[in-house]
């Protein structure tokens, strides 16, 4: 079945008081031409937009600016890795259209409106470096790409039956909570990791990304005549994840736990078998730490995170107490233990209680116990507990000994961009990521 290549709304800035920019060639709003710098500001549940000596041009609750051929625009103050330990602003430019929106209580919002192709080219770049290897360029583009398309069809599903996107189980004692992506009402993605990585054309090089955007264009991962839901995560540790360890207790076939590497590894089934796992180092395709090749797969302020494939956090039980009253907004009092009560195959946690002298309370699943657990996320929700006690018995001292980066389902990014480096092909490196899924151009 054939298709016509979609467009897409990408959210920007998502409610941001104030918004300054700068259109580098000429927009037009109903009829009229404007260039230069700008300024958006909200009044009255309108947006207010301003030159660049902040003189109001215009002011309506939603304000369209239509690109010209080859015009860009640009954004201040962006905010990129938005709650994660990356958080920082940077200065970002986009092509195509720019929206703006009066967001609710004196806040506005920026949405990026263009063709999905035009759209996949940044967010490769943006996920990865140009000078990755090709094959994985290719590869990361057809995910990415399926993922896009069958998230908005998910979506627009959820809308028409009035679904939420947040799902949360309360149960006495127990708190299970896991997001969609297709969560926001004023654009179809955002531009952050929530959904994935889009910073324009800011890292957006005419080189290998383009041309793996260019020689896949319409391709997608099919499976039973469906585009696939293709998640990826940054590192798996050595071992991919089901779906139902993060996300709805279902079977996706193609998202199912495998090896990272050429031969089969066991998965992990006992607490055993997860202290075992996580304190080795496995010979699997995304344990490298060779810095030339790094430097070729992720972006600067990706290498800043150095020790992704096994990892150490290590709390005070005060600060630990802490954190967890501050994500949790619960009190458990003086914290006593952590406890896993189950695992997925790569040892990431589903469950885990957090007992107190005030509350004995089970956290899931894998994303929420990860925001429990740090002032930002945690690495992954594959880790194991060590608890330093005082004669007392008291715990004085909680250190976590982890494993991969991300949520472990899809593909690999790391994983994959070894693979091509050793010589496998896009389609090789898709069927071992999403086992079942064939190929198929559908524009």
């Amino acid at each position: 079945m054939s298709m016509e290549e979609p467009r897409i709304t990408v959210g920007i800035c998502d409610r941001y008081p104030e918004i300054r920019g700068r259109m580098n060639g000429l927009y037009r709003t109903n009829g009229t031409p404007l260039t230069g710098g700008f300024t958006a500001r909200p009044e009255g549940g309108a947006v207010v937009l301003g030159d660049h000596f902040c003189r109001e041009i215009l002011r309506a609750p939603e304000i369209r600016l239509a690109a010209a051929r080859e015009a860009t625009f640009t954004l201040h103050d962006v905010t990129i890795g938005v709650r994660f330990h990356w958080e920082r602003k940077e200065e970002q430019t986009f092509s195509g259209n720019l929206i703006l929106l009066a967001a609710g209580e004196g806040k506005l919002t920026a949405v990026n409106e263009l063709p999905v192709e035009e759209y996949l080219a940044s967010v490769v770049s943006s996920e990865m470096s140009d000078e990755a290897p090709s094959e994985f360029l290719k590869a990361h583009a057809v995910a990415s790409r399926s993922w896009l398309v069958a998230m908005l069809r998910r979506g627009a599903q959820k809308a028409k039956e009035g679904r939420k996107s947040e799902h949360v189980i309360r149960r006495e004692g127990e708190i299970v909570r896991w997001y969609d992506r297709e969560d926001h009402d004023l654009f179809d993605v955002c531009a952050d990791d929530h959904c994935q990585r889009y910073q324009g054309v800011t890292r957006l090089a005419a080189g290998r990304v383009e041309e793996a955007v260019r020689v896949t264009r319409g391709v997608f991962l099919i499976r039973d005549g469906e585009i696939c839901d293709a998640r990826y995560h940054k590192a798996c540790g050595g071992m991919t994840e089901d779906y139902a360890t993060c996300w709805e207790e279902k079977v996706v076939s193609y998202l199912s736990h495998g090896s990272d590497a050429a031969a089969p590894i066991a998965p992990v089934r006992t607490e055993a078998d997860a202290e075992r796992w996580i304190l080795s180092c496995p010979d699997v395709y995304c344990h490298t730490k060779h810095p030339d090749l790094l430097k070729k797969i992720l972006p600067a302020f990706d290498r800043e995170t150095a020790d992704f494939f096994r990892w150490q956090v290590s709390y005070a039980r005060e600060e630990l107490e802490g954190i967890l009253r501050a994500k949790s907004g619960l009190d458990f009092g003086v914290l006593q233990n952590l406890a896993p009560l189950e695992r997925g195959p790569s040892g990431r946690i589903r469950r885990l209680r957090v007992e107190g002298t005030k509350a004995r309370v089970v956290v899931g699943k894998e994303l929420e116990i990860r925001r429990w657990l740090s002032p930002s996320h945690l690495m992954s929700s594959a880790f194991i507990i060590s608890v330093t006690r005082e004669s007392s018995g008291v715990p004085s001292r909680f250190t976590l000994h982890g494993a991969g980066w991300g949520h472990g389902v899809g593909l690999c990014q790391i994983g994959a961009a070894v693979m091509a480096e050793k010589g496998f092909k896009a389609e090789e490196i898709l069927r071992h990521y999403f086992r079942g899924a064939a190929l198929v151009k559908r524009y």
